[in-house]
């Protein structure tokens, strides 16, 4: 239990730093309501879990390898400046306000977690940091491995909970104009992140040319 209390902590620690998985999901629990900005961190962790397994198996050198992570700087980038084009683009459409039936499908929502987890940002940083970690423990002791990762994907999701549930609160003040404005810097923060990934794609690349 200690070792799995550890983790939660440092999945607490993980996420807490604002990304554009925060920004996403924040986006969607203002427009939408806790369930909808839920939905966004529940695709993050469905990709966090499938790293997870691919970690287990050995895969991270190959999700290591510069020709694998150099092109997903750019694929990342087109996510994010697709994801915050439309909330600019969109920004004043599809918001519920506190009390209102929502229209928006909670597949939606889910599908976007997943575009801004697929991005190198995240999978680097999960092959990277915790590549070791989790490697570490799966080949000292297998179920330590998965005590590990449950406490990392726990720490995780009591941050998107806490997060979501202050929106929650926050969003019950907010009128249809202040929601609208905060999803447009939302998108604005969204699109940098992309600039951030194009920089790096352009700076992973200099160094083969």
């Amino acid at each position: 239990m200690s070792l799995y209390f550890a983790y939660v902590m440092v999945g607490l620690a993980i996420a807490m730093p604002v990304g554009a998985i925060t920004v996403e999901m924040t986006k969607q629990g203002l427009k939408n309501g806790f369930i909808h900005g839920w939905a966004v961190g529940l695709g993050g962790m469905t990709i966090d879990c499938a790293l997870i397994i691919l970690l287990s198996t050995g895969l991270a050198s190959i999700l290591a390898l510069p020709i694998i992570q150099i092109p997903m700087w750019l694929i990342g980038a087109v996510f994010l400046l697709y994801l915050g084009y439309d909330s600019i683009k969109n920004a004043d459409k599809d918001i519920t306000l506190s009390g209102e039936r929502v229209t928006k499908s909670f597949f939606s929502s889910f599908k976007n977690g997943i575009l801004v987890a697929v991005s190198p940002g995240n999978l680097v940083f999960w092959v990277n940091v915790f590549g070791v970690v989790l490697a570490k423990n799966y080949a000292s002791n297998e179920s330590h491995f998965i005590i590990v990762a449950l406490g990392i994907l726990s720490g995780i999701l009591l941050h998107d909970i806490g997060l979501l549930t202050i929106i929650s609160i926050t969003r019950k003040a907010l009128n249809r104009k202040m929601i609208k404005w905060l999803t447009i810097v939302s998108g604005i923060l969204l699109i940098g992140f992309a600039g951030y990934f194009v920089y790096e794609f352009i700076q992973s690349v200099k160094l083969y040319i």
